[in-house]
């Protein structure tokens, strides 16, 4: 048997796996071990399974995962993320569809401290949807704008997912974060749009919100300037080329620190949580990692990535097509899997290809978290769709999906505008370069 087959039926069993309810990481160590077993021997493979997990997290370099991490959740433990959005909330709500417009800013406001639109959906659902519900927003306009706003999360830096990417494709996090600035402030403006095009048509269903008083809405700028500062410092911080992307992520773990603490926010309870909480992703992150890098060295032995990328190499279509049809792939797959599993498990495959065809690196890193977003919220499956339905209450889904789809349009829109004018996300990371 030849290993190019050996690698096809290798993963046609990782996705048997799956589909039975494996968790990712232990059915890609699974289908490695054995694979590298059939290819090389089982003294290759308990070498390869006793160093590489080891030596695949025990960088410098990945550090910068955890730092970001704890950034993120230390910041919605010290309620960063609730001031972001009440400071919109105070100077949009009295527009029409003005809430959901404060929901789409305070996910943009959470998604610069985050880096994850898990833990937006949930903040900013828990926080907005009472609000939205109280002044008579129709269900699907709420759940619509919270869905598709917490997507936000992977696209505006820090995002989690570009880390990811960085690492797997040998990339520059600095130039992946500033790549994501102005697409992910282009999204939050589309969506704004979406939003005051549907209370346009009816206005019943984004009804206004109450009159503040200026001095409301000046102390809510004061309450929200840590967030602000926080975002600041990172990206600042990168383009002056003060400090490395790992090292901005312990600065702004810090400043975070110190920030609750100046706020008073924080308690000896909600930081041991949160210190918790940081580990218990990291743990997550780092074991499908550790799977990913296992599989990615029986791929590799499979000879699968090079014969890929010499077919799609030899097609009669031009790179752009190729990146389409991988686009549509991970929004195919996206439904059915975490994002960040999915991307381990896929960029070892599709770098060489991209490579091959000569396409920016960068420019794909955005396009890929982008098409990662639209997969969470994309029916029939989306995992901000199923974490907002257990908020959400007694919304039913279909509301939820009947919602999402023009904010679903709208994320087409800026897929082709990418694909079309790559500068929008390339501008800043080669000017920083330059």
């Amino acid at each position: 048997m030849s290993p190019p087959l050996i690698g096809v039926i290798g993963l046609v069993v990782l996705f048997a796996l799956l589909a039975l309810g494996t968790p990712i990481a232990f059915a890609m160590f699974f289908v490695a071990i054995a694979g590298i077993t059939v290819l090389s021997g089982s003294p290759a493979a308990l070498m390869t399974a006793g160093t590489s997990p080891f030596a695949s997290v025990a960088s410098y370099d990945m550090s910068v995962i955890p730092l970001f991490v704890l950034m993120g959740v230390l910041a919605s433990s010290s309620k960063l993320t609730e001031a972001a959005y009440i400071a919109a909330y105070k100077w949009l709500g009295r527009l029409p569809g003005g809430l959901a417009i404060a929901t789409i800013m305070g996910c943009a406001g959470f998604a610069a401290c985050s880096g994850t639109s898990v833990a937006s959906v949930t903040v900013i659902g828990s926080m907005a949807l009472p609000e939205m519900e109280r002044y008579k927003y129709a269900p699907s306009l709420a759940t619509g704008c919270v869905a598709s706003g917490s997507t936000l999360g992977i696209l505006i830096p820090p995002s989690i997912a570009m880390i990811v990417y960085g690492i797997m494709a040998r990339e520059s996090i600095g130039k992946l974060f500033l790549a994501g600035v102005f697409p992910g402030l282009l999204l939050s403006a589309l969506f704004v749009l979406v939003i005051l095009e549907i209370v346009r048509r009816d206005p019943s269903l984004g009804p206004r919100g109450p009159k503040t008083t200026l001095q409301e809405k000046l102390k809510s700028l004061l309450l929200a300037w840590p967030l602000v500062l926080l975002s600041a410092i990172i990206m600042v911080g990168i383009w002056g080329g003060i400090f490395t992307p790992i090292e901005s992520g312990g600065v702004a773990a810090f400043a975070a620190l110190v920030i609750g603490l100046f706020r008073k926010k924080f308690t000896r309870i909600n930081f041991i949580q949160a210190v918790k909480t940081s580990v218990r992703i990291t743990a997550m992150i780092f074991t499908i990692m550790m799977g990913a890098l296992m599989l990615n060295y029986f791929i590799a032995l499979t000879q699968l990535p090079s014969i890929l990328a010499d077919w799609v190499g030899s097609l009669p279509i031009p790179p752009t097509g190729v990146v389409i049809i991988i686009m549509m792939f991970y929004i195919v797959g996206g439904c059915v899997m975490d994002v960040l599993g999915l991307m381990m498990l896929t960029l070892p495959i599709f770098i060489p290809v991209i490579n091959t065809i000569g396409y920016d690196l960068i420019l794909f890193g955005v396009l890929t978290t982008l098409t990662s977003e639209m997969a969470l919220i994309t029916p029939p499956i989306g995992m901000n769709v199923f974490i907002l339905k257990g908020i959400a209450g007694n919304v039913p889904m279909y509301t939820i999906f009947r919602g999402i789809w023009p904010f679903l349009g709208a994320m087409v829109v800026l897929l082709a505008a990418l694909l079309v004018f790559p500068q929008i996300a390339l501008f800043l990371p080669y000017a920083m370069a330059n």
